[in-house]
């Protein structure tokens, strides 16, 4: 399927989600409608709610302190889960110590976690980085530990019997083999950094589009609810197009696959 194509029917489900949503909450159906407008707002207050935020400039602070608790969290979860995978999957002894340790604490609901981080490291950025960097941790650990795991024994062999290294094998085998599965780890990490981020400042912030979500739920403001979530919504698909540029450009070796007919 082209682009173009894609995109086209990409979008035609949004506009027929929009357009019944905006049935549901405006056409009445024998005397009322479906959905209440006062708790399920309508298209067409939302639009104009993120559109006033846009035009008045006071959105952009609290999009810039969840891009930086985002990023942070992203960043330093990744790399993390990162370097943790390949160890564990390089020293088996060691993965199979802290086996279970690792499955407690990937176990431990994160929302608990949030107000002791918040005890821990305040109200400001750090309490909101670590609760994302938990959420994007053990997605990429995971998925980096297996990918070094699913190393084909054949390619291994025939490496090592050409005479590699560790260094070279960790970059034309195991570094390689990895990659799939961490930016399909990564992919789903980016909206758990936003969460992480927005979880974080809607139990206690000033500033962020959590803390816009909290103070638009405490007035029940409906149409700013829904806003927020649509501009956290187009947040986190830019951030994934940005780790997909990076995937594109770092594997450009594996083969695209077979087109089905």
């Amino acid at each position: 399927m082209s682009r173009i194509k894609l995109l086209t029917l990409q979008i035609l489900v949004a506009v027929a989600a929009v357009l019944a949503w905006h049935v549901l909450t405006t056409v009445p159906i024998g005397g009322t409608t479906l959905l209440p407008p006062f708790f399920f707002s309508t298209p067409l207050d939302v639009a104009h709610r993120i559109v006033k935020w846009f035009v008045e400039g006071t959105i952009w602070r609290h999009l810039w302190v969840t891009l930086v608790e985002s990023v942070l969290a992203f960043v330093i979860g990744s790399v993390a889960g990162v370097l943790i995978g390949f160890w564990f999957a390089r020293k088996p002894t060691i993965a199979d110590v802290f086996d279970p340790y690792v499955k407690m604490m990937n176990a431990l609901p994160r929302v608990v976690l949030a107000p002791i981080f918040a005890l821990w490291f305040g109200l400001g950025i750090a309490s909101k980085v670590a609760l994302g960097v938990t959420l994007v941790f053990f997605i990429v650990f995971f998925n980096v530990y297996q990918g070094v795991k699913e190393v084909s024994p054949t390619i291994l062999a025939n490496a090592k019997m050409l005479g590699m290294n560790d260094r070279q094998l960790m970059r034309h085998v195991y570094w390689p083999s990895a990659l799939s599965w961490m930016f399909s780890s990564l992919h789903t990490s980016v909206g758990f950094a936003v969460v992480g981020a927005a979880v974080g400042e809607y139990l206690g912030a000033a500033a962020g589009l959590g803390y816009l979500i909290q103070q638009a739920e405490g007035t029940f403001d409906v149409a700013g609810v829904f806003a927020c979530m649509f501009v956290l919504a187009a947040f986190v698909i830019v951030i994934d197009y940005l780790v997909t540029l990076a995937e594109r450009r770092l594997l450009v070796w594996r083969p695209a696959a077979a087109a089905t007919q």
